[in-house]
Order: C-alpha cells, then structure tokens, then sequence
C-alpha cells in the first residue's frame, strides 16, 4: 500500500501566517516530482509558486482557488512509494485497491499514454522549506507504466470523494477531489518506450488534445524538459484570440456587479496596502516639508559618470544616484533612519540603512528593498535597484525583498506629477518624494534661465525628530541634487 503524505502550507518567511490560493498547478491523480511547484499563492507581500516536498501521485487537494489557507494547514496529499496488499487482503494477489495509481487515472480519464514521473519510497525534497527542513537529496526517479491487470483482480477506478474516506488523517470530505488511496504508485522497473513526449501526467496530454496544443511544440519547464500543466496552459492562453484580452482585464479577478456597482474584495497585495497605509494614518503624526531644487547640474554630473564607464558599461540611473544621496543624508541625520516603538515608547534608530522604493505593477504598488544601502555605491546602486525593478514587474519578488525597508525613495515624477504628501511606510519614519524634472525660469548665477527643476518633499514622522532635523535633511539633499560636488565632503 502506498505511504500517504500530506504537505502541508510551509511558512513563507517573513512572519506570514496566511496565503491566498491563486492557482493550482496539478490536479488529483496527477504524478509530481519532487520540488515541483503544484500551487500559485498569494502572500501579502509576493505571489509565490509553493513546491511539494515528495514525488509520487496526487491523491486529494485542499483548497479553491480564491480560499484563503493559514500556515499549517494541508494543501494536499501525495501517494508515495510501492504498493503493499491493504490490510485483510492477505499476501495473495493483489485486490482491488491495488496497482498503479497513475495508471488507474489514466484509465479513468480515457488514456493511452505513459504515466508521470514519480518520486519512490521515501523520496522527499532537498530543498528547505520551512516547517520541512532539508532531507537527504532526492534520489535517482525513473519513469513509471501503468500496471498491467493481473488475474485474480482488477484494477480498480477512482472512488467517488465523498467515499474516499480519510486520507492522509484528514476526514472525508475536508478537502476536494479526494481520490482513493488505497491505489498503490508500483515502479515496475520497465523503461520508457522510445519517441513519447515527456508529460507531468496523462491528464496534461488530455488538457492539450482537448485545446489543440501540440506537445511536441512545447518546451517543459520542468525536470530534464517535463512539460507540466502550466506549460500547456501558457499555450493555449498565447493560442487566444486578442480580442478577448481586454475583455478579461474589463473586471478585476475579485470583482462583483450588481445593481450597477462594482465591487472589489479588498484581499491580496491591495487589501494588505489597504491596511498598512491605514495603520500608518492612525499611528504617525506626520508631517511635510517640500522645496524646489535645480536640477540641472545632478543630470549632468550622471551623463559624465555613465560617458566615463564607456559605451559597454551599465548605465547608472537616476533613481540610484537619488538613492545614494539619500543614504549619505541619512549618515548627516540618522533620527529619520528609525522607528518607534509604540508599546515601550521607545524611538528605535537603526545602525544599517535598507532603502524601499516605490514601484507600481500590474498587481498593484509595491515596495521592494535595496539591503544595505549605505555600503553601495551608485553603480551597485542601480544593478540592485533594476534587478529588484524586473522582478516586481515580472511578480517574482520573495517575501524578503519585499520587508524591513528603513527608508523609503518615491519617484512619482514617472507619473507626470510635480508634488505630493505620501502617506509614510509604516513603521518607517520618512519618505522622500520627488517630482517631475522640467525646464523652468530660475534665477542661476544671478541672472534668469531655464534650467531643470524638480519639486522634493520629506514626509516625517513628528516623534522622532523636530523641524529642524526634518528640514536640514531636505536642504541637504537638495544641495546635492544641485550641486552633486558636496557629497564628496562626506566621503
């Protein structure tokens, strides 16, 4: 009989203790490997593809897409291992019950392929997710047939879910899909005959005939070139017609008409935003300061640094060069790299500088986190900050990079704006905005001339520091936004 294990939700790090199902990516009684990633989850800081540690066949998932799970609870089971006669059977022939799970789904689902590729015995991952620490690493898999029916019994089919019974110690009917697990995953030892297509599971060869995907077109994401189900799926989504793009994106995923209102579930990315920028309202005082800096001498000392890195060298955006002087601003007043401590009454200043930055996506504003600001300079600067740039864009951000910001550099210029009160990153104590740079008349060297001008405001938390700090902090970096020269004092 195969062994049942049940994976649980793993903590994703970073203190979060719930996610939200976005999409899974295997179905009951398909086989996964091990380290395959078999579900899409929304955490309040990343959308986060979630692995299972043990290879061997789906037997019953937990959880619709658009639930909400907390960290611990089952996500699905997996039958793992070769099987044994169930007990009472005796030693004879296998019964019904018995065989090849694979094999029987694939019968169930009409099926004359090979099936998936499965862990053995025991197999877990290597890799480390929380609650699962790091097992031996996985052994070498081989693909499994489908059993042949021997005489004495047959095969056996699915049972229904609702008289699948327990599974893994979980009660019947707690989760969907449920299959039976007295069907045993048996490796055969017979090899994979020549020329099939390698495919995650039968069902994934049916998903693909039914939409008119040629598999041998697809290049598997998976182990060795596996196709997985997400393969297909992208496939058949690039196979749609355009037209029905822009409908699908008319109405949110979490939205509700009716009556002629539209309603969308605050949950997710913006129902977490939602939250912190309200708790940041209830809990600082803050306050803003702005002041209108000449530009014009920042832009040029970039375009001399990027012309001396020659034509082949990365480019040093304007964001890291901004970055940069904040960091050597924050070393002149090190209150605004700090946050209270409401419960002791305590302002906590922080020795290391973790700079946020403000970077809007499909999914919403995020905040990722450049660590260690304050050791880099402005070419390690703008490597770190274009890297995290395409990964909040692409969603592929980790809870890390998403958490324990200190500071944080909003460009609202990109919106076309000159100005604006944010509302502070809450618990951080200060947010420097900057506006739109734009040729405007000012008053240079004693006579008028258009030069490039752009709008910062510092948001403070009134706690941690008086006027005066908040003040000098903004006049500081707006002399060398204007005179890029004075940091050199400080180095």
């Amino acid at each position: 009989m195969a062994e049942v294990k049940e994976f649980k939700l793993p903590d994703l790090g970073e203190g979060l203790t719930e996610a939200e199902v976005v999409r899974w990516l295997v179905e009951v009684g398909e086989a996964v490997a091990v380290d395959q990633p078999v579900v899409e989850v929304e955490t309040a800081k990343a959308m986060v593809e979630v692995p299972c540690p043990y290879g061997g066949v789906v037997t019953a998932r937990y959880g619709e897409e658009g639930e909400e799970l907390a960290v611990g609870a089952p996500l699905l089971t997996v039958a793992v291992g070769a099987g044994t006669p169930a007990p009472g059977r005796g030693s004879g022939s296998p019964g019904p019950g018995s065989g090849d799970l694979a094999g029987v789904v694939a019968e169930a689902a009409g099926a004359d392929v090979e099936a998936a590729e499965a862990g053995g015995a025991g197999e877990t991952s290597g890799a480390v997710l929380v609650g699962y620490g790091t097992g031996a690493p996985p052994a070498r898999r081989r693909r499994v047939r489908p059993a042949s029916h021997t005489p004495g019994g047959a095969v056996a089919g699915p049972a229904p879910a609702a008289a699948a019974g327990p599974v893994g110690g979980v009660p019947s009917g707690y989760g969907r899909h449920a299959v039976t697990p007295d069907a045993a995953v048996r490796q055969n030892g017979s090899a994979p005959a020549a020329g099939p297509v390698p495919v995650i599971s039968p069902l994934v060869r049916r998903l693909a005939r039914q939409n008119g995907v040629e598999l041998r077109t697809l290049t598997g994401s998976g182990p060795d070139g596996l196709i997985l189900r997400a393969d297909v799926e992208r496939a058949i989504g690039a196979a749609a017609a355009p037209a029905e793009q822009p409908a699908a994106a008319e109405q949110p995923a979490a939205a509700s008409v009716a009556d002629g209102e539209v309603r969308i579930a605050l949950r997710g990315l913006r129902g977490v935003v939602a939250d912190k920028m309200s708790r940041s309202r209830r809990e600082i005082p803050e306050a803003t300061c702005w002041v209108d800096a000449d530009a014009t001498e920042l832009l040029a000392a970039r375009r001399a640094m990027n012309a001396a890195g020659g034509p082949d060298a990365p480019k040093i955006s304007l964001l890291a060069v901004l970055a940069r002087i904040c960091t050597a601003a924050l070393a002149r007043f090190p209150e605004l790299n700090a946050r209270v401590d409401t419960e002791a009454r305590e302002i906590v200043r922080l020795e290391r500088v973790h700079i946020g930055f403000a970077a809007q996506t499909d999914r919403g504003l995020v905040v990722p986190v450049v660590r260690d600001a304050h050791t880099r300079g402005a070419e390690s600067l703008s490597e770190e900050l274009a890297r995290l740039t395409g990964s909040a864009r692409a969603g592929t951000l980790t809870p890390g990079e998403l958490t324990g910001s200190t500071f944080t550099l909003n460009n609202y210029g990109v919106f076309g704006v000159d100005g604006s009160t944010p509302i502070i990153n809450h618990p951080e104590a200060a947010m420097l905005g900057v506006g739109r740079i734009v040729p405007k008349p000012w008053v240079h060297e004693g006579e008028l001339a258009v030069r490039q001008v752009t709008q910062l405001s510092l948001t403070f938390d009134h706690r941690v520091c008086d006027g005066g700090v908040a003040g000098g902090f903004l006049r500081y970096v707006a002399d060398c936004v204007e005179q890029p020269a004075v940091l050199l004092r400080g180095i």
